[in-house]
């Protein structure tokens, strides 16, 4: 297992490749060195990766005071019932609609199975539950001082799902988004390319929420955003307008291949993927981007599964505009 040094983020915030999917620079766990708390474990396999990085930052596990997880989607907090094994002083930190499913992971880990099919186990495998008193539930506007001078404060911010909370810390004037505000392919950055998309996982996508959460952060006036996928950046307005741009452009490719087409949901993300993937390579290839540049790898998994998500929810709407 190679691990690279956690990068230093500035304002006592370290962060440690998770290498999600086995891949580096997919998915990263926050540190902050006051009180020792932790935003996001990753799945059961970044545990390793997560374990070690602390090793690096000299931290003991059992030193570790609370686990967040912005969101209980098996890439953000697949791995808490494995981690506090380790983290034997920690309290996990959860939305209230979050923690009944990680103290029963049951409809989690049948709803990713879905999903990922064949892929389950080795993407994920093992989801642990998490003992009840081990868990802390915080919601909007609830507040944790985990320092001198810093208090954390939770935002409720749906559209990625309804279980999705943000976190605002107030010292790096930044704000933790989860997967609300999309995802920063890091990938592009030594290319000089800063590239942001949203993230239309199923089953609770809604994009008006999602609209409405981003807003909220632009109306912060933040100086950072810290990405579930992947890292830290300081361009949060071109990271916003990123993201606002291309929601409607899924959605509209989206409902139309939806609309003309009668095939199965399979065949339905299928077609909806390819397209999705067509219109960003082609903004890619105007910035110079060749066709096999290693992003390619990584966006091809995410239009599949926003293609599932977009699915979903015109499904639901239709479903709804007949009832």
């Amino acid at each position: 297992m190679t691990q690279q040094q956690p990068l230093e983020l500035g304002h006592g915030i370290s962060m440690i490749d998770l290498h999600d999917l086995g891949l580096p620079n997919r998915t990263g766990c926050y540190v902050f060195r006051e009180e020792l708390t932790l935003i996001e474990t990753g799945p059961s396999r970044s545990i390793p990766y997560l374990l070690q990085g602390l090793e690096q930052l000299n931290i003991r596990p059992e030193e570790i005071r609370y686990i967040i997880v912005t969101h209980i989607h098996l890439d953000h907090a697949g791995g808490a019932g494995l981690l506090i094994q380790h983290c034997t002083n920690a309290k996990v930190i959860v939305h209230p609609r979050g923690a009944r499913h990680l103290v029963d992971p049951s409809r989690l880990i049948a709803g990713a199975k879905m999903v990922y099919g064949d892929k389950f186990d080795e993407l994920f495998d093992p989801i642990l539950p998490v003992p009840e008193e081990r868990i802390l539930i915080k919601g909007e506007g609830n507040t944790l001082t985990i320092g001198p001078g810093r208090t954390l404060r939770f935002l409720d911010t749906p559209g990625h799902a309804l279980h999705h909370f943000s976190i605002y810390d107030p010292v790096s004037h930044g704000v933790f988004c989860g997967d609300t505000a999309g995802i920063r392919y890091s990938h592009l950055e030594a290319d000089g390319i800063p590239f942001f998309l949203p993230v239309t996982s199923p089953n609770q996508f809604d994009p008006e929420a999602m609209l409405a959460s981003i807003e909220r952060f632009k109306t912060m006036n933040l100086s950072r955003l810290y990405y579930g996928h992947y890292g830290m950046t300081t361009q949060v307005d071109e990271a916003i307008r990123q993201v606002v741009h291309w929601l409607p452009r899924f959605l509209e490719e989206s409902e139309r291949i939806f609309t003309e087409n009668a095939g199965t949901v399979v065949q339905l993300v299928d077609l909806i993927s390819q397209r999705l993937m067509d219109i960003i390579r082609k903004e890619l290839s105007e910035k110079g981007i060749q066709d096999s540049h290693p992003v390619y790898q990584i966006l091809m998994m995410d239009a599949q599964v926003s293609a599932m998500g977009l699915v979903d929810y015109l499904s639901k709407k239709s479903e709804k505009a007949k009832a």
